[in-house]
């Protein structure tokens, strides 16, 4: 199963003044670089000022600067810190970030039981990047006991809001029975729409569906497509299936090269 890391990029937005917002947004003159320098280091200033009040927003915009190195220098155990101050008001992305940094152990000493905790927290919330991270760490038994039901039921939930890796995820366990009764049609509506989305193990996937008549009415054209498709992203599965068919001279997509 793919493991997929995925980091919220959400930030709290800096408060520039009005003249240098226009100069910026091309509606007046750019100001000279001292003045933008002078009024982002300004805006610096106020967003940890409000870090330091408490501001949960602000907390995770500065954990973010400093994970990033965005005008602040790279420094993953400031970024913890500060998305810890935040995660504990509760502030769902922050949570998942400093999941991110326990899971990896950038910053903190790596421990997944927590990274599982955040993302749960967040999950709850309804924060999709967690119920995706969290399945993932459920269905490979890290950090959690492995419980494949549990991680179908949270790949459920992000793929339900359009998160195309959880899609894929939880196509992967219907069609191989794992938490749940082996279901390929459904499978292949959930490959489906992350194929639809540029996913291209997805559309290997359906396109091996497709070719075997797994859930899906055989199609060998159809498969060409999907096939197709994932090829043209460089998955070398796919190019391997769309060989097979041109063997048994199905058409190719156009443009595809073997």
């Amino acid at each position: 199963m793919p493991s997929i890391r995925s980091i919220c990029a959400l930030a709290l937005p800096l408060i520039l003044p009005i003249s240098v917002q226009a100069a910026l947004t091309g509606t007046a003159p750019a100001p000279d670089v001292q003045a933008y320098a002078a009024a982002y280091a300004a805006a610096v200033q106020e967003r940890a000022r409000l870090a330091e009040q408490g501001l949960a927003d602000a907390q995770f915009s500065l954990g973010l600067a400093h994970e990033k190195g965005d005008h602040v220098v790279q420094d993953f155990a400031r970024a913890a810190a500060w998305y810890r101050r935040a995660a504990e008001q509760g502030h769902a992305d922050a949570q998942v970030n400093l999941g991110m940094l326990l899971q990896y152990g950038q910053g903190v000493p790596q421990d997944v039981a927590a990274a599982a905790t955040w993302y749960r927290q967040a999950a709850e919330k309804g924060h999709a990047i967690a119920q995706f991270n969290l399945g993932l760490l459920l269905a490979n038994g890290e950090g959690v006991a492995q419980d494949f039901r549990q991680a179908a039921a949270w790949y459920r939930k992000a793929a339900a809001q359009g998160k195309a890796a959880a899609q894929f995820n939880l196509a992967l366990l219907l069609e191989n029975g794992q938490g749940m009764v082996a279901d390929a049609a459904a499978a292949a509506e959930w490959y489906r729409r992350a194929a639809e989305q540029g996913d291209a193990d997805a559309q290997e996937a359906l396109g091996r569906l497709y070719a075997t008549g797994r859930g899906v009415q055989q199609d060998l054209a159809i498969a060409a497509d999907w096939y197709g498709r994932a090829a043209q992203q460089g998955h070398e599965a796919a190019r391997a299936g769309l060989g097979r068919l041109h063997a048994q001279s199905v058409v190719a997509p156009a443009g595809w090269q073997r």
